[in-house]
């Protein structure tokens, strides 16, 4: 399975599964990324730290760290 991180600009994935655990985990789903989303991604910074990414409807910024738990396909 391929991760967020992955991903490259300009791409539309849709969310399998969310792999971090406790407050991470909860942190990820309240900024609206859950199974099912789709996921755009925008813009990723020239070392790949953040990613710039579209989820319903509104921008967001996330770690690489971050990214790195969410599987996507």
């Amino acid at each position: 399975m391929r991760t967020l991180k992955e991903i490259k600009c300009g791409e539309t994935v849709k969310v399998v599964k969310l792999n971090g655990v406790g407050a991470i985990k909860r942190r990820i789903m309240d900024m609206g990324i859950t199974k099912g989303t789709d996921v755009f991604v925008r813009k990723v910074a020239p070392f790949g730290d953040p990613l710039e990414v579209t989820v319903r409807g509104y921008e967001l910024s996330l770690r690489k760290a971050d990214a790195e738990l969410i599987e996507v396909e």
